[in-house]
């Protein structure tokens, strides 16, 4: 397991205030607005943190206003690892383990009660499972035994179970109704992530650095112009603000209102989380190697990695969810491409970002989820929310 990484009088700086192994840093107090990451947060979060509307109105029977507010619910809590637990990873769903959570809950369950039941099983089991390889160091051991093959089978499996599902078992529900748009979209994304000649260009190109670091939201961004273009999107977007139905959200989703799971969804749920934590354990691994990469040029901005938090954090917060607004996976660890992006700034020095927090959180909008207010974006979003899925 990484040690954690301390100052050279010996103690892991913490500007925040500290509570157990953890440190909550107050937004514009301990951390300074950096509008470069705030900007390119408002896009990106706008569009990738709605991707689950779909879902959640498609096959979990909520609204359209249950299913946005759900999603605060998950932004609420996910962005709460930074500025409450004091990581220093950006976080993110664990996606790989996505197109299995869907697969095993959509085969398994019908009802949208016994999905959000199954989701509560899985978000508590996988808790479970942390907290305990974290405080022990089980977790260390587990991921010396796992075979390095078996690892990159199982991201493979799950990359082919997310293209089945999405481009055969519900490509009359979703690509079929947008093909020219989600076509565009997706040829721009792939160019964006993947395109080895656009990746040799960033480095000597502040342009082409900006449009590789936005991820797929320069496909997303295509979709939006060609979509009402050839007739797929047609924007009705409404004027005010929304109000999110919290309660009534919470009411369709919560155990404490639809019941718990049973014995049998826990035992069920037991070879995902295995493999989920599996999958986690390399999302920390990637994020310590970025991070490391980038300390030796911020000596003035020690960053305290320390696995024992980071399990504790998490399974804290996949336990919380279960609670109020369950759906397994959305809880992970690190969101590469924001962790990527904040830290080559955070290389540049003290003029560029003050420090990591103050970037990490700045990315997050600052931890204020104000978006999921403002009516005018979520309805002008909506048309679009099959092809972001």
């Amino acid at each position: 397991m990484i040690e954690p990484m301390r100052t050279p009088a010996g103690r892991a700086r913490r500007d925040g205030w500290n509570w157990g192994p953890f440190t909550f840093r107050l937004p514009f107090y301990h951390t300074r607005l950096m509008w470069p990451e705030f900007l390119q947060g408002l896009l990106v979060s706008t569009a990738t943190g709605l991707a689950l509307v779909p879902l959640l109105m498609g096959y979990f029977g909520l609204s359209f206003e249950q299913a946005v507010t759900c999603t605060l619910l998950h932004s609420v809590l996910l962005v709460a690892a930074l500025y409450v637990f004091g990581e220093p990873y950006a976080p993110g769903w664990n996606t790989a383990a996505l197109p299995l959570v869907m697969a095993f809950v959509f085969s398994q369950y019908t009802q949208p009660e016994a999905r959000f039941q199954a989701m509560t099983a899985l978000s508590i089991g996988f808790a479970a499972l942390v907290f305990v390889l974290g405080i022990t160091g089980l977790g260390r051991r587990l991921m010396e035994w796992l075979p390095s093959t078996l690892k990159a089978g199982i991201i493979l499996g799950a990359a082919i179970a997310s293209f089945k599902q999405v481009f055969f078992d519900d490509a009359e529900k979703f690509l079929w109704t947008q093909p020219i748009s989600t076509t565009v979209a997706c040829a721009v994304c792939l160019v964006c992530l993947f395109s080895i000649p656009l990746h040799k260009l960033k480095h000597g190109n502040r342009g082409v650095m900006l449009l590789v670091s936005l991820g797929m939201l320069p496909g997303f961004a295509a979709a939006a112009l060609v979509g009402p273009l050839v007739g797929e999107v047609d924007y009705q977007v409404q004027w005010g603000w929304m109000v999110p139905p919290v309660a009534e959200t919470i009411s369709r989703m919560s155990p404490f209102s639809i019941g718990w799971p049973s014995a049998d969804m826990y035992l069920r749920a037991i070879p995902l989380v295995l493999i989920t934590y599996v999958i986690q354990f390399g999302d920390w691994v990637t994020g310590d190697a970025v991070l490391r990469d980038g300390m030796p040029a911020r000596r003035d901005d020690p960053v305290d990695i320390d696995p024992t938090r980071s399990h504790l954090a998490l399974a804290i917060r996949n336990f919380i969810s279960a609670l109020v607004a369950p759906f397994f996976s959305t809880q992970g660890t690190l969101w590469t491409g924001v962790q990527v992006v904040v830290v080559q700034r955070w290389k540049e020095g003290p003029r560029a970002m003050r420090d990591l927090h103050s970037g990490m959180l700045s990315y997050y909008l600052m931890g204020l989820p104000f978006i999921y207010f403002l009516l005018p974006l979520l309805t002008a979003m909506k048309p679009l929310l099959g092809i972001a899925l």
